[in-house]
């Protein structure tokens, strides 16, 4: 089954087919970033505008890619949430429409499944069951994963996500948008100097996270610091150390709680160097294994959407004709696949 994946659900545009047989065809990806950099973060209707720019033209592209027609595809997959309204709305009419007007299947796809399934994207592919890190600028969930649609939410953040935090935090220290990527390079030129940085909510029971305590403590500990190069890159070592041990605590206890060995780690955080350094020195100490997909599948893209669609129709399921959005949009409530 061949499927085209549309993802619109924030600033990024991305379009691919994917094929249940041969895998990833063809993928485009269009990033806002320049669109957005000036105000500081994302604008939601400058984002609904530029996708309706964007999407056509990409999906152009990648049929150009695969060497295929409207006729080669099986199914239309998009984001129908969690994201911004008015950007998914963008995806969900072009992709719904498009369905309708070929006379194929369509599916709604859960953006957060297409990043826990992402991995799947690669070889070797995680198999179930597993634990699931979902770590972006707007999640950060571990999930036990038994089969597509199988979903048990074991803790999530319960005030800024990792991501968020690493955005904040990059703010705070001057750093243009999008701060995170641009703070863990920092991070990469600072010295360990002693910097005793918190790691919220690992000396209690549980899987919750918390990482806002950690952009005031550090505006505290810049406030001390100075503001030279050197001093930024080791106050933003000590903050990576500190969200990096967090999550790898979390990782390793849901682990052991589940009793399992396999863990994926996914969304745009999961693409951070020392992360993916520290999870898998760790999940391996345990006769474990890690999985993530490469870093240009860590952000939004298409082909997560186009997986995780392709995924759903084969086994049957399909959205109606209805076009519905939901910016907020739990894991759990995602049908199983039989």
């Amino acid at each position: 089954m061949r499927v085209l994946g549309i993802e619109t659900s924030c600033d990024e545009t991305g379009v691919a087919i994917y094929d249940t047989e041969n895998g990833l065809l063809g993928h485009t990806l269009y990033s806002q970033v320049k669109l957005h950099a000036d105000y500081g973060g994302v604008v939601p209707e400058l984002a609904s505008r530029d996708h309706v720019r964007k999407s056509i033209p990409l999906i152009h592209e990648v049929f150009k890619q695969a060497q295929l027609s409207s006729d080669d595809i099986d199914g239309v997959a998009y984001t129908a949430g969690p994201g911004l309204v008015g950007a998914l709305l963008v995806g969900a009419c072009l992709g719904r429409s498009l369905a309708y007007g070929w006379d194929k299947p369509a599916i709604a796809v859960h953006h957060m499944e297409g990043h826990l399934l992402a991995p799947m994207l690669e070889t070797p592919q995680p198999q179930f069951p597993f634990i699931a890190l979902l770590v972006s600028g707007g999640h950060t969930q571990l999930v036990d994963v038994q089969g597509i649609g199988q979903y048990q939410l074991l803790g999530e953040s319960l005030d800024d996500a990792a991501g968020e935090a690493f955005d904040k935090t990059a703010k705070l220290m001057g750093l243009d948008y999008p701060g995170g990527p641009r703070l863990a390079k920092l991070a990469q030129q600072g010295k360990d100097v002693g910097y005793q940085f918190p790691r919220p909510m690992t000396d209690r029971p549980g899987l919750d996270f918390s990482f806002s305590g950690l952009k005031t403590f550090t505006a505290n500990t810049l406030a001390k610091a100075g503001t030279d190069q050197q001093s930024l890159a080791d106050v933003a070592l000590a903050f990576e150390q500190a969200v990096v041990d967090t999550l790898v605590i979390k990782c390793q206890r849901a682990l052991k709680q589940c009793g399992r060995k396999r863990l994926v780690i996914a969304g745009g955080v999961s693409a951070n160097v020392r992360l993916r350094e520290q999870l898998q020195s760790a999940v391996q100490k345990r006769g474990g294994e890690v999985f993530y997909p490469r870093p240009a599948f860590c952000t939004d893209n298409g082909a997560m959407i186009a997986l995780a669609g392709a995924l759903r129709l084969q086994a049957g399921q399909s959205t109606d004709l209805a076009i519905k959005t939901y910016p907020r949009w739990p894991l759990a409530d995602l049908p199983a696949l039989a």
